[in-house]
């Protein structure tokens, strides 16, 4: 990873820490980050992460790094969490699957403007199926469906900004 990856990060992390975001995972090719706050009082891990970095960059073995959680002094009392209305208009059908936001970032139901959504509401997909994108730090991120069935609801708009773990669609499986 390069100084400027890390920069990166760091200014990740202080986005995350300014908005009170509470966990966040980012997977990209075979770095894995997965930061979460915990209680007042924690220290961010900055150095541990720096060592990893480090010595994935010199070459170490092409596994996949997962790096240590972060704690960044944030109180689990004023993470963000995800929005309650999806989960209660979710509660309205138990029998439907929801397919939750993996990252932050901003929510687009189509590859580019002015073209056709991936999928909408009546629509039948398979397990797979790219549904949407979420675009984090720059980058587009192709959100599969992880069930087959039928889109039952979309709870969130073109353009909307998503937390980690947001109710994005509920699909009536088969």
């Amino acid at each position: 990873m390069n100084s400027e990856d890390m920069k990166e990060l760091k200014e990740l992390i202080e986005f995350l820490k300014e908005n009170k975001i509470g966990e966040f995972d980012l997977e990209r090719g075979d770095l894995k980050v997965r930061i979460k706050f915990a209680q007042e009082g924690g220290g961010t891990d900055l150095a541990g992460i720096a060592r990893l970095l480090a010595a994935q960059a010199a070459g170490a073995p092409h596994a996949p790094t997962v790096l240590p959680e972060i704690y960044a002094g944030a109180s689990p009392t004023t993470a963000v969490a995800p929005s309650a209305q999806p989960k209660a208009e979710a509660d309205d059908e138990p029998s439907l699957h929801i397919v939750k936001s993996p990252i932050v970032g901003t929510f687009y139901e189509s590859p580019s403007p002015g073209a056709p959504a991936f999928v909408k509401i009546g629509d039948e997909v398979e397990n797979g199926q790219i549904l949407c994108i979420i675009e984090a730090m720059k980058l587009m991120n192709e959100i599969e469906c992880d069930a087959a069935g039928v889109i039952a609801k979309r709870f969130v708009q073109s353009g909307q900004p998503v937390e980690y773990g947001q109710a994005l669609f509920a699909v009536r499986p088969r």
